[in-house]
């Protein structure tokens, strides 16, 4: 019998994914982790002419105790977690970045 590896499945518009794992998120928020202990959060894209990371609607995650990074990441809105929103879009250098994580649309908002 032969079968089929599926890490996806889409009927009638809504991906299923199988039982105990979750889709990444798309689009292009994200949580940046940054040289020297930066992490901001927000819609991420990359300036080629620059060679810098642009954070556009930038979070910065200014502290968080006892739960962990991906204690962060699964519940931002925590009691333990301070997020700090920054008014301006945040520039770093590309070489800076350590490393990226995707989010959904609403993390952090």
């Amino acid at each position: 019998m032969t079968t089929a590896s599926l890490s996806t499945i889409e009927i009638n518009g809504v991906t299923y994914v199988p039982v105990g794992t979750s889709a990444a998120p798309t689009g292009n928020r994200a949580v940046v982790v940054i040289d020297r202990g930066w992490v901001f959060a927000g819609d991420v894209e990359t300036d080629e002419t620059t060679n810098e990371v642009v954070i556009h609607n930038a979070i910065n995650v200014f502290r968080w105790e006892s739960i962990g990074f991906v204690g962060v990441l699964a519940n931002p809105k925590d009691s333990k977690v301070t997020l700090m929103a920054s008014p301006y879009s945040v520039r770093v250098p590309a070489g800076s970045v350590i490393f990226t994580v995707p989010v959904e649309e609403s993390w952090g908002k």
